[in-house]
């Protein structure tokens, strides 16, 4: 945006995020005010006026939705573009800021680029009300009913990832206590074996889903700690390796740096998923080889595996959700969540995931920082 062009009413009763707000808009070149109450916004935008306000929800006093409905009665108030801010990402809330005369609803904590982009399509979509009001009308509601669609979408993988989590932990359960009975036949022990790995595999798919989930909201945040390498890469490789051995594949572990600092359950995970991903592809008799080094003072993660590899063009693609690393018709093919989190682990870490050439066969390398 042109600097010096457009204004900014932020209302928020949080001093941090007026704060926040106020810096990066004004680095952008708008002209930006604060209020600190509902009742003071309405107050400043009388006296001023705005092009644009970003107006909180959950404030004591006036709350943001009643501030919106009496902003559009004031005069010049079915003009300016007001985009709602929250940190409750629900469709009832959604329903409630459309029903207010809201123009937008942006959720917390929101990315700085995310914010202007909203901030300049709404200023557009304003300019073209009062060139083109019904198409302008059409645009909006389009927009919000993809905006509905997705917090449904979102409300129903926590509804069932809640929902699925307790009986796969019930049936893993089962399956240890079977296997701690000393009268349990050979083949019920075999039986459980398999059950326990399938439910831990689909445990993992869960949680995948959930924090691909989260990270959509901006919520996948780590908890970083001192993790021992060998025993993360262990713990990982005995998780596996009932399913690695009865692949005819043998796991093997490299450990060059004995500690790492990340969140230990995101990069447990996220190493499982890679080494599961070693075992859908690896030829029967290979190895698996997974190594921890420290290259430029940063801890890097590998997964080697000796399969058929993944060509260079599409080396990217196999990180995007519901891809494959292979041809999606193999009974090989995966479920395309696995390298996906991965890919948001490294990168929730300040980091970075990419494949190179094993010949034959793939290293999947993850890195944990810049």
């Amino acid at each position: 945006m042109t600097p010096g062009l457009g204004s900014v009413l932020v209302i928020d009763d949080n001093a941090e995020n007026r704060a926040l707000a106020q810096a990066l808009l004004e680095d952008e070149g708008y002209r930006v005010r604060v209020a600190p109450s509902g009742q003071a916004g309405l107050e400043a935008f009388a006296h001023e006026g705005a092009d644009c306000i970003l107006l909180d929800i959950r404030m004591p006093g006036l709350d943001g939705i009643t501030v919106c409905e009496r902003l559009r009665a004031l005069p010049a108030g079915d003009q300016v573009a007001i985009i709602f801010v929250t940190a409750h990402r629900d469709v009832e809330t959604f329903d409630r800021a459309v029903a207010a005369g809201g123009d937008d609803f942006l959720t917390k904590p929101f990315r700085a680029s995310e914010v202007l982009i909203r901030i300049e399509t709404a200023l557009r979509l304003r300019t073209i009300a009062a060139e083109r009001g019904n198409l302008s009308q059409q645009i909006k509601h389009q927009r919000d009913e993809l905006q509905r669609l997705q917090l449904q979408k979102e409300q129903l993988v926590a509804f069932l990832v809640h929902d699925f989590k307790n009986p796969v932990n019930a049936i893993e359960l089962q399956a240890q206590l079977l296997l701690r009975d000393p009268d349990a036949s050979e083949r019920a022990r075999r039986a459980a074996l398999r059950i326990q790995d399938e439910s831990r595999t689909l445990l993992r798919l869960i949680l995948n889903l959930l924090d691909i989930s989260r990270a959509d909201e901006g919520g996948l945040a780590p908890a970083p700690s001192a993790i021992d390498a060998r025993a993360l890469i262990e713990a990982v490789m005995d998780e596996l390796r009932p399913r690695a051995t009865a692949a005819g594949l043998r796991l093997t572990a490299r450990v060059a740096t004995p500690t790492l600092r990340a969140d230990p359950d995101l990069v447990r995970r996220a190493l499982a998923n890679l080494v599961e991903n070693a075992i859908r592809h690896a030829p029967e008799g290979s190895e698996i080889a997974i190594s921890a080094t420290t290259v430029e003072g940063v801890v890097e993660l590998r997964v080697q595996d000796a399969g058929r590899g993944i060509p260079v063009e599409r080396r990217t693609e196999v990180f995007e959700r519901f891809r494959s690393g292979i041809d999606s018709t193999t009974s090989s093919s995966n479920r395309g969540l696995g390298l996906a989190f991965a890919k948001l682990v490294a990168e929730a870490h300040g980091g970075r995931i990419w494949i190179e050439d094993a010949a034959p066969g793939a290293i999947f390398c993850v890195r944990l920082g810049a």
